[in-house]
């Protein structure tokens, strides 16, 4: 019986949420990009990614390269030549600034 005295009223219900403004959208959506800074590098594949260790495949992929032979030209960025300077015994690399 005690059970019954202590049952509550049933909750208020909760406030409608509120909706969200709709999104702006960028005035200048080319600005966005980042565009090239003139200097690329052109980065073959010359390893095959068998038998190497998954940071190294994961690597090549990152680069676009999977597949013996492919190219890529590639912007000349500190992040590109860092994934360069991993696997260089996999890449050949052509300066084509």
């Amino acid at each position: 019986m005690a059970e019954d005295k202590e049952k509550k009223a049933p909750a208020a219900s909760k406030a409608p949420a509120k909706k969200a403004a709709p999104k702006k959208e960028a005035a200048a959506p080319a600005a966005a990009k980042k565009k090239p800074s003139g200097k690329t590098i052109v980065v073959t594949q010359i390893g095959s990614p068998i038998g190497r260790q998954d940071y190294q495949q994961q690597t090549l992929l990152g680069l676009g390269l999977g597949r013996m032979h492919r190219t890529r030209e590639l912007e000349d960025t500190p992040a590109v030549r860092g994934m360069i300077n991993s696997i260089p015994h996999l890449v050949k690399v052509v300066d084509a600034a």
